[in-house]
C-alpha cells in the first residue's frame, strides 16, 4: 500500500511540475506532443545489463503534454553493486525502492534505503544508490525534465558518470 501511495505521489508531482511550467511560462508555447497513451509491458522494454545487473528500460527520451526527456525503468541490482558512481544531470529523478535494501547518496551524505522508499534528486544534485543487502535490490526510476521551464544552469565541478 505504501509503495502504490508514493507512486501516486511521484504522478502527481509531475502534474504539479507541468502546472508550474503554464503558471510561469504563460507565454510560451507548450508543445503537445506525446507518447500514446497504452500499457508498456515489461517484457516488451529494452534491456540493459552489466555487472552490476538488468535494467528494463521503458521510456528513454521520451516526451508527454508536460515533460522532455522522460526515462523511465525498473533496475535489478546484484549485491554489493550499484548501477553507477553517485551522480548528477539537468533532469529531475525519482528512485522507488521497492525490494531490498541499500544506501543512498544524495549530495555527500549517505541514508539507510529499504523497501519502499523514495528519493528525490533536484537538478543537478548529486545522488546515488548501492545495494549492500545479500540479496537482490530492486528499484523504479524516472527521470524527467519539464517543457517550458529550463533546467537550471550546469554547475561547474564532477558530474559522477
Amino acid at each position: 500500500m505504501k509503495v502504490l501511495i508514493l507512486i501516486a505521489g511521484v504522478f502527481i508531482g509531475m502534474g504539479l511540475g507541468y502546472l508550474l511550467a503554464l503558471k510561469f511560462n504563460a507565454d510560451k508555447e507548450i508543445s503537445l506532443e506525446s507518447i500514446d497513451s497504452k500499457v508498456m509491458q515489461r517484457a516488451d522494454t529494452k534491456r540493459n545489463s552489466g555487472n552490476w545487473g538488468v535494467m528494463d528500460i521503458y521510456t528513454s527520451g521520451a516526451s508527454t503534454y508536460g515533460t522532455e526527456n522522460m526515462f523511465t525503468a525498473i533496475t535489478n541490482v546484484l549485491p554489493g553493486e550499484s548501477v553507477h558512481p553517485a551522480h548528477r544531470h539537468a533532469e529531475e529523478e525519482f528512485l522507488l525502492v521497492t525490494k531490498g535494501t541499500g544506501v543512498w547518496s544524495l549530495e555527500g551524505k549517505n541514508f539507510e534505503a529499504n523497501t519502499g522508499d523514495l528519493l528525490y534528486a533536484a537538478p543537478w544534485k548529486m545522488h546515488g544508490i548501492v545495494n549492500t543487502a545479500s540479496d537482490t535490490m530492486t528499484f523504479a526510476v524516472l527521470k524527467w525534465n519539464n517543457k517550458g521551464i529550463a533546467s537550471p544552469p550546469e554547475p561547474d565541478g564532477n558530474h559522477g558518470q
